[in-house]
């Protein structure tokens, strides 16, 4: 079983296309592009360091909005201006994962960094990026604890109308 879900599977295959390292880094560029910082609705500046990614070069921060349908909505902010990793991984994270159930989120492996990556990053970068994801697993792990993800569930089979989170 592969321990991506669906949508982050598929980008992952089309990096995979790539066919040298200069055409995935333009890839990667062209991703970060779309990269917006988190709306002021959940953050304004200065953000708090409880959001702050440990060992990010970038100053990534993180947060997690919970959704009506039981899964999460990420949001980031990249301080660093030259943070395109960062940026990157934030566009990658909230187009591929929010909205997915907390328990598939939770699951999502730190090795993801590499395969989207490689292996040439330096130390300081992959686990700053690495953070993020660990970010993205806690604010999952913490949803889940909370029994949130439970009580909709009931909710929703009471009501008839939805499906379960696995």
């Amino acid at each position: 079983m592969d321990p991506y879900p669906e949508r982050l599977a598929m980008l992952l295959e089309y990096l995979d296309l790539a066919g040298d390292r200069d055409e995935r880094i333009q890839m990667l560029i062209d991703i970060a592009s779309r990269f917006r910082s988190v709306p002021d609705f959940i953050a304004t500046r200065p953000f708090p360091k409880s959001h702050l990614t440990p060992a990010c070069e970038s100053e990534a921060y993180v947060w997690c909005e919970e959704l009506p349908s039981q899964g999460l909505k990420f949001h980031f902010a990249v301080e660093n201006p030259q943070g395109i990793s960062a940026k990157c991984m934030a566009v990658i994270l909230d187009e591929t994962l929010s909205g997915e159930s907390a328990s598939s989120l939770a699951q999502v492996p730190g090795e993801l960094v590499y395969r989207i990556f490689g292996k040439d990053l330096s130390m300081g970068k992959s686990m700053g990026l690495m953070g993020m994801v660990s970010m993205v697993q806690s604010c999952a792990k913490r949803y889940l604890a909370s029994g949130k993800a439970d009580r909709r569930l009931e909710g929703s089979r009471e009501a008839g109308s939805g499906s379960a989170v696995p």
